[in-house]
């Protein structure tokens, strides 16, 4: 996907948890490329990734209206990925990671470890890290040679949020952006630790604190968030 359609998926996407798009309002092509100021195509492709993922609901009569999401919804969601690629990791770290796979996933860190040793982030670094991030968790699914895992994962990605591709980022607070992709980078280390060495238990425990370590790591920088802002946070990892 090019640059631009990232960066529109990304932005309605903060717009929707953060209240900006008001759940029940209906939304259109041309108002939305305007207000964003890009042409209508990767606004079109955005709607259809948002309505995919469980954000905006399909009308008949054309257009989108935005879904109302619940942070019980959300925290399903998360878990559910959590349970699933846990187990990938842990069938991974028994059957041995293959030299491919361990490349793929050395190569994913590696790269991570260029963004944030400068300590701080960027937004165009944080759309880099997204791409890293759907690597990384995809090697995982890979390396456990369970086919059942990606077809589930498949199956529940309309759930808001299940997918590690659901990315979205607070423009307005990089530093605590910077703080939370670092700590999900941190756990990717250690996750590929326990699979080099074939640490079953281990892999599938940090990879299910993986999917949920974000709401409770914003509850730590802040006992009193709200629900919009415990939203807000925790679907950047989701994705981490």
């Amino acid at each position: 996907m090019s640059e631009a359609g990232q960066y529109v998926i990304s932005t309605l996407r903060q717009m929707i948890v953060s209240g900006e798009l008001v759940a029940g309002s209906r939304i259109a092509e041309i108002p939305t490329a305007e207000r964003l100021g890009v042409s209508r195509t990767p606004i079109r492709i955005a709607f259809g990734v948002l309505a995919q993922e469980g954000l905006l609901i399909k009308l008949k009569n054309r257009g989108y209206r935005v879904r109302k999401i619940t942070p019980e919804e959300i925290n399903g969601a998360v878990e559910v990925r959590g349970v699933l690629e846990g187990l990938a990791a842990r069938q991974a770290a028994e059957r041995g990671l293959s030299a491919e796979h361990r490349k793929g996933m050395l190569t994913c860190l590696i790269r991570g470890d260029e963004l944030f040793v400068k300590g701080y982030v960027t937004e165009e670094d944080l759309e880099v890290y997204h791409e890293i991030n759907q690597e990384f968790h995809a090697l995982i699914i890979a390396a456990s040679h369970n086919p059942a895992i990606e077809i589930a994962k498949k199956g529940s990605e309309h759930i808001p949020f299940a997918s590690v591709s659901s990315l979205a980022i607070d423009k307005d607070n990089l530093a605590r952006e910077y703080r939370r992709f670092n700590f999900a980078h941190m756990q990717h280390h250690a996750v590929f630790d326990a699979m080099s060495c074939g640490h079953g238990a281990r892999a599938e425990n940090i990879m299910r604190e993986h999917a949920n370590a974000t709401l409770r790591y914003a509850q730590m920088l802040n006992s009193e968030l709200t629900d919009s802002d415990a939203i807000r946070v925790i679907i950047g990892d989701n994705r981490g």
